[in-house]
């Protein structure tokens, strides 16, 4: 892959929404909001949070905050969102030492809020799993999933409760597609 120049587009991965019924927001709302909150040409794929848009701020935790508050203000709860850049998951989908050998179905994305504990990825390393395999680095865990990841022991839960980051995860079809919207 060839690395483009994506200036202030950004990717907001929101966690935990339209999941079992729980946190439903519909996209189409969800765009419009975010757009009189100041984003630029937002557009969404699939219902699970993904959300990818322009802006002129350039400070993360900011366009985050930004985020998160005016969905809290508009729909009444609070979800966690990881703000992203084409060029991040370009260099996470590089890096994934598993896309090799595995099919696109079985690899996952578990992307970290921020960096975790040294402590905590040295006891992380030492758990094993049956048809499970992972790599840990500050931005992401990389999971292969042998039996899919609806199965796993190793999911977003458990990776948030052992390494004590927030995170969220997205499939291999996710990234991609993602990445391929912030460039377009």
């Amino acid at each position: 892959m060839e690395s483009i120049s994506m200036g202030n587009t950004y990717i907001a991965l929101l966690r935990g929404i339209n999941v079992s019924g729980q946190k439903k927001i519909k996209m189409a709302e969800l765009r419009g909001i975010l757009e009189d909150a100041g984003l630029k040409n937002v557009k969404t794929y699939i219902q699970s949070g993904n959300i990818v848009f322009n802006i002129e701020q350039t400070y993360r935790n900011k366009i985050e905050e930004l985020i998160a508050t005016t969905i809290h203000r508009h729909y009444g709860f609070d979800v966690p969102t990881l703000v992203v850049n084409g060029e991040d998951v370009e260099q996470i989908l590089k890096a994934n030492p598993f896309s090799k050998e595995a099919e696109e179905n079985k690899l996952y994305y578990v992307l970290l809020k921020s960096p975790p504990k040294e402590e905590m990825v040295e006891q992380f390393n030492q758990l094993q799993f049956d048809n499970e395999d992972f790599h840990i680095t500050d931005t992401c865990v990389y999971l292969f999933c042998k039996n899919g990841y609806g199965k796993a022991k190793l999911n977003n839960n458990f990776v948030e409760r052992k390494l004590k980051v927030e995170a969220t995860t997205r499939n291999q079809k996710t990234m991609l597609k993602l990445l391929e919207m912030a460039t377009s």
